[in-house]
């Protein structure tokens, strides 16, 4: 198991990062794929029509959002924690993904450089 843990500068105020990170329809217009997502803690969700679901664990509106991810049937919780931060330039992201399975560590690190943050930074910049 390992663990990974980066920060993205994303190019909105944290209110709207939020809402991007827990409101399925504007999931959907910076993923361009169907999304189930609620802000309830307990609820699960599914993002990428599926490739990634889990459980939501915890939310403090536009600060924080904290998910298990599910990879088949590992005995401890992946657990994704993401803060938002108010920066110059407008959110600093800090995500800490723990108990990521070692052979899906790279696709993972990959989907959150470019799939997940790297949409989300480009969706914004496209905006301005």
């Amino acid at each position: 198991m390992k663990d990974f843990k980066k920060y993205y500068i994303i190019p909105a105020a944290p209110e709207e990062v939020y809402l991007a990170l827990t409101h399925p329809l504007t999931i959907q217009a910076w993923t361009s794929d169907k999304a189930e997502m609620s802000a309830e803690p307990g609820t699960e969700f599914s993002l990428w029509d599926g490739s990634i679901v889990g459980k939501n664990l915890e939310f403090e509106e536009g600060k924080k959002i904290v998910q298990q991810w599910y990879f088949g049937d590992q005995e401890e919780a992946s657990i994704v924690t993401i803060k938002l931060h108010p920066h110059k330039y407008g959110t600093s992201a800090e995500l800490r993904h723990t108990n990521i399975p070692d052979e899906a560590y790279e696709d993972m690190v990959e989907g959150w450089n470019n799939s997940y943050f790297g949409a989300l930074i480009e969706f914004y910049e496209d905006e301005m």
